[in-house]
């Protein structure tokens, strides 16, 4: 299989993360669930959440192009509709305190002011070198969206005070984030690179660095360096584990075409289907679980909350260690494996990965964290990690995708076997060591308790995780 090429995002963005894989049609977005918008139901929040995700198409930042940026986003989007709700209706801790009740106002009316109070100026924020055209196509979205489901919302008292309480909790939110480090510009050509073996050096087909000092952001909850069951350091490059992480990336994460590989087909879609953002997939995952639960309209604000401040969160501490330890990826690794000092190794200078490795360290992987702490969210949340469900990728080559008539479905059984094939992914795909995926569990998996531990707790007894 030759080694996927970038459309139109990449041409937009050149020479960018190459975090991008796959963008809809221009003016295009993927068709929406058809999430039923009840009172009693999940189904408002979780309509909001899929906007979300059209607005992140839309404004470039998905299927793949900057998910640190897409986390963000939607943290403080759900962040803001969960504090309207409980502004309305007190249930759980709010992530702003405040005082007092609106119990007239419309939880509607409040969850889509909240959410279009959050997606238009983050989404409108350009980035460079994602530029004012995809940021215009983002808020377009968003407006779009508003308008329809405010429409729908019977005019009077009850519409209008649901709309001051959700712009209110909107204003908050973009208030503590206003200064919270989130850089506007996505690459570093000037960012130093490392010349001894085993130090990070531009990825091949890249002059520039990708968001190295988003380990700086302000976590929304997580404000300290975790305390880790075990410390992340790389490994010596004259170990035995070293050289066989070394082996079966060369062997399984090559192109199949200039690198000869021996991943079969079923392993080459899972490198696909998972290349997708994280944000994008594992809310699109607490969607489906969201609809089967019988979640209230509190219940699924809370989930989609403490979902995305632990996927941003993630993305946050990942990106501080990987800037900070500077690991070589593996196409560095493999094509210069003659200076590693390993015996066990053997150099490639051609080795090509199935997808151009982005231009950002190695340990640990921080989409093998997201994938944990997702699943360690919504498992606390919904109670059990035995719960089956199916998803699909827009990631995957055209006609398999999300939104193709007949696209390409994965299923699973339990959450945490979606999390482990989402790291093997980074594997199969030629971007990671198992050692990164490995560490990147631990800490997904501590930042995903610590987040539901930590925030938005029920305000009695009878609620929240069992």
């Amino acid at each position: 299989m030759n080694a996927i090429t970038w459309p139109r995002v990449l041409r937009l963005v050149a020479p960018a993360l190459l975090l991008a894989l796959i963008a809809p049609p221009a003016g295009a977005a993927p068709p929406r669930e058809q999430v039923a918008a009840t009172r009693g139901g999940p189904g408002v929040v979780a309509a909001w959440n899929e906007i979300a995700g059209e607005v992140a198409l839309a404004a470039c930042l998905a299927p793949a192009a900057d998910p640190p940026h897409e986390a963000r986003m939607y943290a403080m989007m759900h962040l803001a509709v969960h504090d309207a709700l409980n502004a309305i209706d007190r249930r759980y801790e709010r992530y702003v305190p405040g005082r007092g009740t609106v119990r007239d106002a419309s939880p509607e009316a409040a969850v889509a002011a909240a959410a279009r109070g959050v997606l238009v100026p983050v989404a409108g924020q350009v980035l460079d070198p994602l530029g004012a055209e995809c940021a215009a196509a983002g808020v377009d979205v968003a407006e779009q969206a508003y308008a329809e489901r405010i429409g729908a919302v019977r005019d009077g008292r009850a519409k209008a005070a649901g709309i001051a309480v959700g712009e209110a909790a909107a204003a908050k939110i973009l208030e503590l984030r206003a200064d919270d480090g989130a850089p506007t510009t996505l690459l570093d050509p000037s960012y130093p690179q490392g010349t001894e073996p085993g130090e990070w050096r531009f990825t091949p087909g890249f002059d520039v660095a990708a968001l190295p000092t988003w380990g700086q952001v302000h976590p929304f909850l997580v404000t300290r360096e975790l305390s880790y069951p075990r410390a992340y350091r790389p490994y010596p490059l004259t170990s035995r584990r070293y050289a066989a992480d070394v082996a079966e990336v060369q062997r399984l994460g090559g192109d199949g075409t200039t690198t000869p590989s021996d991943r079969t087909p079923e392993q080459t879609e899972v490198a696909l289907f998972w290349l997708e953002s994280s944000p994008l997939q594992w809310n699109r995952v607490a969607r489906t679980l969201a609809q089967g639960s019988g979640m209230d309209l509190w219940e699924s604000a809370r989930m989609f909350a403490l979902l995305d401040v632990a996927l941003s969160d993630a993305y946050v501490d990942a990106f501080r260690v990987k800037f900070e330890l500077k690991f070589w990826r593996p196409v560095t690794a493999i094509r210069e494996a003659a200076s590693d000092g390993n015996p066990a190794t053997t150099a490639d200078p051609t080795w090509t990965p199935l997808v151009a490795t982005p231009p950002i360290p190695d340990q640990y992987s921080g989409h093998a964290a997201e994938g944990a702490a997702a699943t360690e969210v919504l498992r606390r949340v919904i109670g059990t990690d035995r719960v089956s469900f199916t998803t699909c990728s827009l990631t995957l080559p055209e006609g398999q995708q999300c939104d193709d008539p007949n696209p390409v479905l994965r299923s699973y059984e339990r959450l945490s076997q979606a999390s482990a094939e989402n790291g093997e992914s980074r594997i199969l795909v030629g971007f990671h060591f198992r050692h990164a995926v490995d560490d990147g569990f631990v800490a997904g998996a501590v930042i995903g308790r610590d987040t539901v531990q930590g925030a938005l707790r029920p305000l009695h007894r009878a609620q929240g995780p069992r």
